[in-house]
């Protein structure tokens, strides 16, 4: 699947399931537009890129950054006309020691990163008649887990606005979709594994494998699986895809 003369920006890509995005788009043809906060992580994915992928720093939860990140990275690279949401963050506590500070935090970067991107990109997508709006959003955006309630509430809402959205551009070639991975190896993986060792003194062994227990094949995702669902969604061949929220998850319901 060749992916020549697009123009993909992906939030979060220097790192995790991001840059295997980044550079599964890079080496299918298109042009690639990673961002994030820290610079040192976009400066490696992009090497990597072999000229194929740029960076430009943002935060994703200003949607004034985000609108500046967008068209810094039009002027470099043309109009983007794939939009990869992908940064996120997730935090463990208990729901009675949950702060609403706690659930702001969640949904500025889980959701409020999707919508900020989405808005961003969508004027320019409608001007050229083509685009994909994709959020990785979560297994959380579709069942709920324990301790986590403030990250799935925010991966729910993802899930909402992406089906939202989808129908409000029906009658359009852009599509709106989401992508639902289970616990994939990630950086963000292995915090949740120090936390779980910090809180319940299980050996990493330990905690790994009660994480990835949640998994039918006993497995975690691997970022370059996100990656290919995304390439999927990309081409011509997903047009009529659009609403869906797919999970990538080995079979867990």
């Amino acid at each position: 699947m060749r992916l020549d003369g697009h123009h993909a920006l992906v939030t979060g890509g220097g790192t995790g399931v991001g840059r295997a995005i980044a550079l599964a788009l890079a080496a299918q043809g298109a042009q690639v537009t990673i961002s994030g906060r820290r610079e040192e992580p976009l400066r490696e994915t992009a090497r990597e890129g072999q000229g194929a992928v740029g960076w430009v720093t943002g935060d994703v939860t200003q949607a004034a950054d985000m609108a500046r990140v967008v068209a810094q990275a039009a002027q470099d690279r043309g109009p983007v006309t794939l939009a990869i949401a992908n940064a996120g963050a997730a935090e463990s506590k208990p729901f009675g020691k949950t702060t609403p500070e706690d659930l702001d935090a969640m949904l500025a970067v889980n959701l409020h990163g999707v919508f900020n991107l989405w808005q961003a990109v969508l004027p320019g997508m409608r001007d050229m008649g083509r685009g994909r709006l994709i959020a990785i959003a979560s297994t959380a955006g579709l069942k709920g887990y324990g301790y986590v309630s403030a990250y799935v509430a925010a991966k729910h809402a993802v899930v909402g606005l992406t089906r939202s959205l989808a129908l409000e551009l029906a009658k359009t070639p852009i599509t709106v979709n989401a992508i639902c991975p289970g616990f994939a190896e990630t950086p963000m993986l292995e915090e949740s594994i120090d936390n779980i060792v910090a809180k319940t003194g299980r050996s990493r062994e330990e905690a790994a494998k009660a994480l990835a227990s949640g998994n039918p094949q006993g497995r975690f995702v691997q970022p370059a699986e996100v990656a290919d669902a995304v390439l999927w969604l990309s081409g011509d061949g997903a047009s009529a895809v659009t609403g869906q929220a797919i999970s990538v998850s080995g079979g867990e319901t």
